[in-house]
């Protein structure tokens, strides 16, 4: 009986489109009657229909006389960058051959970069002030001396609702960038799962200038947030310490291409108050190139900006907005849902990645 051998697949460079390539099946002799087998794809880290088209119980005949036969396989193509995945194809079934193993491994390599190679970049000091914080994420793991991972799925979903899980080992480093992934899987009772990280209790500042530089993930239910909180939040809660967030996207469509940068506090009755403006591109969306996110802060004002464009301030002078004259510490987080963005749908790609090239803060001197 002919044994069936089978070619090992080069690693596949994934495309913007379709494409297929062959698998190549060979017999060590001529078979002497129809040679007969089955194959069906079985998914790993790839899964079928988004990165490859599926096969199940495909009968391939090598006929009487032959050696070998071909038969293709579809890789999916896109524009979204993601890691190197694998599926398995399973040979079985066999009639008449034997086999000389009974699965091949087909490695997809991305064409698309993690990191993008262009955008807005802002200087390493001004005059007439000192870089008192930076992190520059140029090491291999993230530093936690100046970061605490948040774990878990907070209180009513982090108040908001959300619907994933924060987990250490969605955040890491790459190229000199800190990550932050949302990713469409099951643990700790939800669907996705994600990372928050904060500088509670490690750092903390009044006033100043920071620039964020980042890429921003995008889709319907997708949230990154890059904010803060005053650092009074254990003894007087939230609203009343006070929140500041650089930058939010609540993704989907047309909304991909806009930021908002909020203010929020405890009015005089103690409840919520809310000063917020926006920023549109003219083209693209946020996730296209890195931006710089930046805030103003001092004693009187709070004024947003976007590529040192500034697009939105707030007067904290009156006696009303005093959670904005205390100390403040850091969050970066992608949320999945929530009351402001709703849920993820069938347009929402996954992964999602936060990517932040550096964090540096600047007071006067």
């Amino acid at each position: 009986m002919p044994v069936l051998i089978i070619n090992d697949v080069p690693a596949l460079i994934e495309a913007d489109e379709n494409f297929e390539t062959q698998l190549i099946f060979l017999l060590d002799s001529p078979a002497l009657e129809n040679t007969g087998f089955e194959l069906s794809t079985e998914n790993y880290t790839a899964d079928a229909g988004k990165d490859y088209i599926s096969l199940k119980n495909e009968l391939i005949t090598i006929e009487p006389g032959q050696i070998q036969v071909a038969f293709p396989i579809t890789i999916v193509g896109d524009n979204i960058s993601e890691e190197t995945e694998e599926f398995f194809i399973n040979i079985i079934n066999p009639s008449g051959v034997q086999l000389q193993k009974s699965t091949v491994s087909i490695i997809i390599t991305d064409d698309d970069p993690l990191i993008p190679d262009s955008g807005y970049s802002t200087p390493e000091s001004y005059a007439g002030m000192k870089l008192i914080w930076q992190d520059e994420f140029s090491s291999t793991v993230v530093n936690e001396t100046n970061w605490t991972f948040e774990i878990g799925i907070g209180s009513n979903g982090w108040g908001n609702n959300e619907l994933q899980y924060y987990k250490k080992e969605n955040t890491y480093l790459h190229e000199g960038n800190l990550v932050i992934e949302a990713r469409k899987e099951n643990f700790g009772g939800r669907s996705y799962t994600s990372s928050r990280i904060i500088t509670q209790n490690k750092f903390d500042f009044k006033y100043g200038r920071v620039d964020i530089r980042a890429v921003l993930p995008y889709g319907q239910g997708i949230w990154p947030a890059l904010w803060m909180l005053g650092a009074n939040i254990s003894s007087v809660g939230w609203p009343a310490c006070g929140e500041i967030d650089i930058v939010e996207l609540v993704g989907g469509g047309a909304k991909d291409s806009k930021i908002h940068g909020n203010a929020h506090w405890a009015d005089d009755a103690g409840k919520l108050a809310s000063y917020g403006g926006m920023y549109n591109l003219n083209s693209g969306i946020f996730n296209d190139e890195f931006h710089v996110f930046s805030i103003i802060w001092n004693s009187t004002s709070i004024t947003w900006y976007v590529d040192d464009i500034e697009y939105h301030v707030i007067d904290i002078t009156p006696a009303e907005l005093s959670e904005f004259q205390n100390n403040f510490f850091l969050i970066c987080n992608v949320a999945v849902g929530g009351n402001w963005p709703g849920s993820p749908d069938a347009s929402t790609v996954f992964p999602q990645r936060m990517v932040i090239d550096y964090i540096r803060i600047f007071q006067h001197k």
